[in-house]
C-alpha cells in the first residue's frame, strides 16, 4: 500500500492532460456520523487512540497487526480516504456527474468493528451506506480485486437494497479465505451476494470470460440506481500477492465493460469506480488506474500511447525504478462467450457455474 502508487497515478494522470478532462475535486474527512453507518463506535475510539499513540493500538481490533499497523495519523488518513469515495457518491446522487473516481479508495476488506488486510475504514460500504441514507433503493457493487471484497459483502449481507458481486481468486489459495460461491447474503438479502471465485493461474480469457458470465446478466435484472464498482490492480500478472495472470489490457476491458454497464442499467450512468490492491506500484497500479480515469472522464487513453517521458523521469526519482513504456502490455483481450456453451472439465467454467447456480436461481434467474 506504499503511498508512492497513488502519488504516481496522480502524476500519470497529469502527464495524459486527463486532469483537464475532470472536475478535480476535495472533499471532507468522514465525521464520527458517517463513520457509524458502517463501523461501530468503539472500534472508530480504538482508531483514533491508535492514531494519537500507536503504542496504544489494540489487537482485539485488528489494529497493530503485521497487515494493519498502527501509525500516527491513522485515522485522519482514513477517514479522509473514507470521505473522498463518500463525496464521490453524493456528487454522484445528486446529479452533479454521472461519473466519479476515488483511486485512493477500494479498501474492502475493513469490517464493522475492526481493520483486516490493509484497510481501516471501508470507504465502497460507507460509500453505498450514504447512496442508501440519501434514499437510494437499489445500489449493485462489483469488485474485480483479486481478494474477496469481504467488508462491503458482510455490510449488507442482509440488505436487499444492494447487490454485492465479486470476482476473486478462489479462498482456498488466497486471502481472506472467503468468497465461496454458497455465500448468498442472509435474511432479507438473500441472493444478494453473489462470489466467482477463480482458480489461481487464471488469465485474460477466463477472467473476461467470468466477468461476461455473471455481471451483465445481474445487472440487468437488478436495475440499480447506481453502480460502485472496485478496480483492485492485484489481478495482474506482475503482482507479488496473488496468482492470477491477467494483463493491464484484460483490466483496460473490464473498466469499459463497468462503464457502458453503467450507462446501460444504472439510472443515468451513475457510476462510481474506486481503487484497491494493487502492489506492482511502479508498472501497474498508475497505468491501470489512470485508463480507469480516462474511461470515466469520456477521454480513454490509447493503449498503444506512448508514456511521457516526463512522467519516467518522476517515476525514477521517486523510487529509483524504470517506468514503463507504454500504456499496454501487447495483449489483445478476448473470450470465449457463456452462451456459446461452457466445458465441465474446465476449472474457470466450474466456477462460473457454480456461482450461477448458487445464486441466479435465489433472485429468479436460470442458472
Amino acid at each position: 500500500m506504499d503511498p508512492v502508487r497513488l502519488a504516481l497515478t496522480m502524476g500519470l494522470v497529469r502527464a495524459f492532460g486527463l486532469d483537464g478532462a475532470v472536475d478535480t475535486r476535495s472533499a471532507k474527512a468522514a465525521g464520527p456520523s458517517t463513520l457509524r453507518l458502517v463501523h461501530r463506535e468503539d472500534y472508530v475510539a480504538a482508531v483514533r487512540a491508535a492514531s494519537a499513540d500507536p503504542r496504544a493500538a489494540d489487537q482485539a481490533y485488528g489494529i497493530g497487526t503485521e497487515d494493519d499497523p498502527a501509525f500516527t495519523g491513522m485515522h485522519e488518513v482514513s477517514a479522509l480516504i473514507a470521505g473522498l469515495s463518500v463525496g464521490a457518491a453524493e456528487a454522484v446522487w445528486r446529479g452533479e456527474t454521472a461519473h466519479a473516481v476515488n483511486f485512493t479508495g477500494g479498501l474492502h476488506h475493513a469490517m464493522p468493528g475492526a481493520a483486516s488486510g490493509f484497510c481501516v475504514y471501508n470507504d465502497p460500504a460507507l460509500a453505498i451506506a450514504r447512496l442508501l441514507e440519501l434514499g437510494a433503493e437499489r445500489v449493485a457493487y462489483v469488485d474485480v480485486d483479486v481478494h474477496h471484497g469481504d467488508g462491503v459483502q458482510a455490510a449488507f449481507w442482509e440488505d436487499p437494497r444492494v447487490l454485492t458481486v465479486s470476482l476473486h481468486e478462489h479462498p482456498s489459495t488466497l486471502f481472506p479465505q472467503t468468497g465461496w460461491p454458497e455465500e448468498t447474503g442472509g435474511g432479507a438479502g438473500e441472493g444478494g451476494a453473489v462470489n466467482v471465485a477463480l482458480p489461481a493461474g487464471t488469465g485474460d480469457a477466463g477472467w473476461l470470460r467470468a466477468f461476461h458470465a455473471v455481471v451483465p446478466e445481474l445487472l440487468a435484472d437488478f436495475r440499480p440506481q447506481v453502480l460502485v464498482t472496485q478496480h483492485g490492480a492485484d489481478t495482474h500478472f506482475e503482482d507479488p500477492l496473488a496468482h492470477l495472470a491477467v494483463s493491464l489490457d484484460a483490466q483496460r476491458e473490464v473498466m469499459s465493460a463497468c462503464h457502458e454497464l453503467a450507462h446501460a442499467y444504472a439510472e443515468d450512468g451513475r457510476w462510481v469506480a474506486l481503487g484497491g490492491g494493487g502492489y506492482a506500484v511502479v508498472d501497474v497500479v498508475p497505468r491501470s488506474w489512470t485508463h480507469l480515469v480516462g474511461i470515466a472522464a469520456h477521454a480513454p487513453v490509447d493503449p498503444e500511447s506512448v508514456i511521457p517521458s516526463s512522467w519516467r523521469d518522476e517515476v525514477y526519482a521517486r523510487t529509483r525504478q524504470l517506468g514503463p513504456a507504454r500504456m499496454t502490455d501487447g495483449r489483445v483481450p478476448s473470450w470465449k462467450s457463456w452462451e456459446d456453451g461452457y466445458d465441465p472439465a474446465d476449472r474457470l467454467d466450474q466456477a462460473v457455474l457454480a456461482a450461477r447456480r448458487a445464486a441466479f436461481p435465489l433472485r429468479g434467474m436460470l442458472a
